[in-house]
């Protein structure tokens, strides 16, 4: 039977989709970000099972933490890799453990080591805005496309401690939210974006992807951008076929333009970001390969929101707590790879 997701099934789609033992190719995160209420800094958490096609045993999860401190210049990425049987992802509820680092309802503690630093965390988190989709319901359960995500608590407020090479950050109400997305290969290439609070309107909410994928050999979908945006009261879901391949976009390393509408709104806007806020990592694909990430949570967002029946533009802008990320083949970016 198909099913079409809605945002009333968020338990359901929060769930693990992994299978122990699958042959086929899965990459699954759970990740929680979160923003300084007015500094540039942030940090990203991810718990990640990667299991390559054909090969079950070779299967693993990922610990990953970053600190974003656009103030000193200075990120500090850690991560490790544990075998898969030291893992529990939970396909009931909602609930992943890396080692014995844990992320459960409202609460995530653990640490990373890695040869570019240390970061451990002891939070908690709550938030009561419904689910986000981001791409239509019907393409959460077919084949298409390989990669699949959910915000399941946007603009979720973060209180507690991380502890950055033995320094100790105090996380009072920092804003986020806390994300999952899964699938049987990344996307080829794309630019994926999310601000949770904007600087004068703190309640609204932006999630954006521009990509292209490949079909088969060297053919690749057209350029596609899905968008949702929450602004007083109001969810504008850019997110059917038609709306994602009209939609204007263009990106580089360190910036992105992009433009959507349909008959009663017209959305544009642009993320930038300089290249030191910037680190990369590499995603291992489950077909084979590595791509590199190069991933900020500081950037800078700008986005104007034109009512087409009444003529109202709104403008709103996020000076250095906009999550953007850019996923390529490309080695030519300039960005180390710290993970």
């Amino acid at each position: 039977m198909h099913t079409d997701y809605t945002t009333a099934d968020a338990l359901t789609l929060n769930r693990t989709y992994y299978r122990p033992g699958q042959r086929e190719g899965h990459y699954e995160s759970f990740y929680q970000r979160g923003n300084h209420p007015t500094e540039p800094k942030a940090f990203w958490i991810r718990y990640t099972i990667f299991s390559p096609a054909g090969m079950p045993d070779a299967a693993i999860g990922e610990l990953w933490a970053i600190y974003f401190d656009g103030v000193t210049g200075e990120h500090v990425v850690a991560k490790e890799e544990y075998p898969i049987a030291e893992c529990a992802f939970d396909r009931d509820t909602f609930s992943a453990r890396v080692g014995d680092r844990v992320l459960e309802p409202g609460a995530l503690r653990g640490e990373a080591v890695g040869t570019n630093g240390r970061i451990a965390w002891d939070l908690t988190y709550k938030g009561d805005e419904p689910p986000l989709l981001l791409l239509p319901p019907t393409m959460y359960t077919g084949g298409f496309p390989k990669a699949k995500n959910l915000v399941g608590v946007p603009l979720a407020v973060y209180d507690g401690t991380l502890t950055v090479d033995g320094r100790t950050v105090d996380i009072d109400g920092w804003t986020g939210s806390q994300c999952h997305n899964w699938g049987s290969r990344h996307t080829d290439y794309y630019a994926f974006g999310q601000v949770a609070g904007f600087d004068e309107e703190p309640d609204s909410f932006l999630e954006i992807v521009t990509g292209r994928t490949r079909i088969a050999g060297p053919v690749t979908t057209p350029m596609v951008t899905f968008l949702v945006l929450r602004h007083q009261e109001r969810e504008y879901s850019l997110v059917s076929l038609r709306q994602a391949l009209t939609a204007k976009a263009d990106f580089g390393y360190f910036y992105w333009n992009f433009a959507s509408s349909d008959d009663t709104v017209d959305i544009r806007g642009r993320f930038t970001a300089r290249p030191e806020h910037f680190v990369g990592l590499n995603y291992y694909n489950p077909p084979g390969g590595i791509k590199h990430c190069l991933n900020t949570k500081i950037a800078a967002c700008e986005v104007q929101i034109t009512n087409k029946i009444t003529g109202r533009t709104d403008r709103l802008r996020a000076g250095n707590r906009a999550l953007m990320e850019i996923l390529t083949d490309d080695r030519t970016h300039g960005i180390a790879i710290r993970a």
